[in-house]
């Protein structure tokens, strides 16, 4: 996976640098959200949790994924003012509403 950055723009009043991006995956499936957070986090050198994946859409018959990236200055920032179901997407919150990851106890059969 290649990550090339199209455009950089910085917004002072979100705290944030906007990246438009486009990702070669040549002999691969279309990139993870997580891959790609990672990726972007290791070239722009920032923590991943301060980074939010806003749009990624693969290209039909091309091996190119094209998307918007954020990189807040803050991690808290960046809660405060993403959607809360984009923070989902990326990992960053939990799904509102979700039933833990333990299953409940079984309820006792009656025999008879």
């Amino acid at each position: 996976m290649e990550i090339k950055i199209t455009e950089e723009r910085t917004n002072p009043l979100l705290a944030r640098k906007e990246y438009r991006v486009e990702i070669a995956h040549a002999r691969e499936s279309s990139p993870k959200r997580a891959e790609v957070r990672k990726e972007f986090a290791k070239a722009v050198s920032l923590p991943a949790d301060r980074i939010v994946i806003e749009r990624l859409e693969a290209q039909y018959g091309v091996p190119l994924s094209r998307g918007v990236i954020h990189a807040y200055d803050s991690d808290k920032g960046a809660k405060a003012t993403v959607r809360h179901h984009i923070l989902v997407r990326n990992g960053l919150a939990e799904k509102k509403g979700a039933k833990s990851a333990t299953p409940p106890p079984a309820a006792e059969k009656k025999e008879g």
